[in-house]
């Protein structure tokens, strides 16, 4: 069972009827109680007006989502509305785009950033970066609604699960059908699912959720640039790394949804893996990789064997991690996966067997490889150059499959 962020989320009562405005003050501080019905996936629960650095009008939203277990849960997310009109026929679609990596404080989320690409927390000493602006401006442009998560815990109370594959995928679903709603668009729109690292995993996890957890939408076509979708290979790509940091994030995630896990890493991580972990909970990326860059995890660990070494021998661990790898579903939607074989802090074999598994299948992806050669490996240097060149042809994909 989820640990709730509200301890009576589905009492009856207190029903929040329609989505209600609400001061930034308390934007994201869930309320109290709602009803059965306004906890319902993707229900909206209160909309603020927000600055945009880009073309478009701004909406700040909360919208009820779903745990691990499918108890349902508050997040908050960002909803763009383009200025210019869709002229492709139909009804205008909704691409929802997860956000890469960004942290695990709640400064760091991207709902906080549209108005700037930075912000700088003088009283956590914190730098949070907004990474989607490029790929939001190119869809922007072409008419088509943007949807931007924050995930689950990221902004509201709780901690931010990191690489979750069923709260990742939830989420992106739910912020399509919140976006649906607070347009007031028809339920047949088209939706597309798209991003980058920990965004192309979400997107991946969200493609082969999506049948089951929400048939309803017209999901036409997913994008998943360098994506996150296994996360033991992931621990080991990264360890060593500038973003070592990040497998802190993702054990304070587990330690929250996964008993065992929690007592697996108590039992086995020494004084400074406990400070780590409680340093990086209200980091963002760029303090993380000051804090904990090119860090070996063994550093970490009673025994001085790495992370990798010590999920191995853990049956419990193994098991858990096990199941937030994507590629166990099957999309119903066609995908494109793009990974660059010199990435540095994504495995792309964990990407080229996504895309082996789901061809087994009978899906209808794709794989496209980048050829960003090594630029400074483990600085996560030629992850971030190698997103560029793939902006166009990923817009141009999902532009095609909106396409009436």
């Amino acid at each position: 069972m989820a640990v709730p962020i509200i301890a009576a989320l589905v009492a009856v009562g207190g029903v929040i009827g329609g989505a209600p405005r609400a001061d930034a003050a308390d934007f994201y501080t869930p309320p109290d109680k709602v009803g059965p019905a306004a906890a319902q996936p993707g229900v909206l629960v209160r909309t603020q007006s927000m600055p945009l650095m880009l073309p478009g009008r701004a909406t700040r939203i909360m919208y009820m989502t779903s745990y691990t277990d499918k108890d349902p849960v508050a997040a908050t997310g960002t909803v763009v509305e383009p200025l210019g009109a869709w002229t492709r026929g139909g009804p205008r679609p909704t691409v929802v785009i997860g956000p890469g990596t960004v942290g695990q404080g709640d400064q760091c989320a991207p709902s906080k950033l549209m108005g700037t690409p930075a912000a700088f927390d003088p009283s956590k000493g914190s730098l949070a970066l907004n990474f989607v602006i490029p790929e939001m401006l190119l869809l922007l442009n072409n008419g088509v609604r943007v949807a931007v998560p924050d995930y689950v815990g990221m902004g509201t109370p709780g901690v931010a699960t990191y690489l979750n594959r069923a709260e990742q995928g939830y989420a992106m679903i739910d912020a399509a059908r919140a976006a649906l709603k607070l347009a007031d668009a028809p339920g047949t729109a088209p939706v597309g699912f798209s991003g980058y690292g920990q965004g192309g995993g979400a997107a991946a996890a969200a493609a082969e959720i999506a049948p089951d957890y929400a048939p309803e939408l017209d999901v036409r076509a997913v994008h998943a640039g360098a994506p996150l979708v296994d996360v033991i290979a992931a621990i080991n790509q990264v360890d060593g790394t500038h973003d070592a940091g990040t497998i802190g994030y993702l054990i304070n995630g587990l330690n929250v949804r996964y008993p065992n896990a929690r007592a697996a890493f108590h039992r086995d991580l020494n004084a400074a893996g406990t400070t780590m972990l409680a340093a990086v909970a209200n980091q963002c990326i760029t303090d993380t990789g000051f804090a904990y860059g090119a860090r070996r995890s063994n550093l970490w660990t009673q025994s001085g064997e790495s992370l990798g070494q010590l999920i191995a021998r853990t049956p419990e661990l193994q098991k858990t991690l096990a199941a937030q790898r994507v590629g166990n579903g099957r999309p119903k939607a066609p995908v494109l996966i793009e990974a660059a074989p010199a990435d540095d802090l994504v495995p792309y074999s964990a990407a080229r067997r996504l895309y082996d598994e789901w061809r087994g299948k009978g899906v209808a992806v794709s794989l496209l490889n980048d050829g960003t050669p090594p630029l400074l490996p483990g600085t996560g240097i030629t992850h971030a150059v190698a997103k560029v060149p793939n902006l166009i042809p990923a817009t141009s994909y999902l532009m095609s499959a909106f396409a009436d």
